[in-house]
């Protein structure tokens, strides 16, 4: 995935970066001026169990224009989804419940213009990375 549907399915009160299943990916994203950002670090859905086991070992590194903004840990937060055929957490359509957990990063909405944002993580034999190259549209007028 190369960022290219980063808009599909966002809230309009904050806009949500993707993670990955693992492994290393570059992607460009255009955000909307005026949105904060929320993007995983490290994260998985599970029991209450696996997450406290995840969550032990879960360490984490994002850097926003090169400074190095601090993750935020979630022990485990009961989640409610409704998942399409195929989706890569149940593999079936409907409802699922499950517990969410992980470190994640919050940021206030950022300038407009291109910023970059390098998110590391990692968990026992998993980790991730997401280069993000980021374009925040100029506010609009109204």
């Amino acid at each position: 995935m190369d960022g290219s549907e980063c808009e599909r399915n966002q809230p309009h009160d904050v806009w949500f970066l993707a993670g990955t299943f693992g492994g290393q990916v570059k992607r460009a994203c255009e955000v909307p001026s005026g949105r904060p950002i929320a993007v995983p670090v490290i994260n998985l859905v599970g029991d209450s169990q696996t997450c406290a086991a995840f969550v032990s070992s879960a360490q984490g590194t994002v850097f926003l224009d090169g400074k190095a903004v601090e993750p935020e840990t979630y022990e485990g937060d009961p989640i409610m989804a409704q998942a399409v055929q195929g989706n890569p957490v149940t593999g079936e359509e409907g409802p699922f419940t499950g517990t969410g957990c992980g470190l994640w990063v919050q940021l206030p909405p950022l300038a407009s213009g291109t910023h970059s944002l390098k998110v590391r993580g990692r968990s026992g034999d998993f980790s991730i990375g997401v280069d993000y190259a980021l374009t925040i549209a100029a506010s609009s007028t109204q």
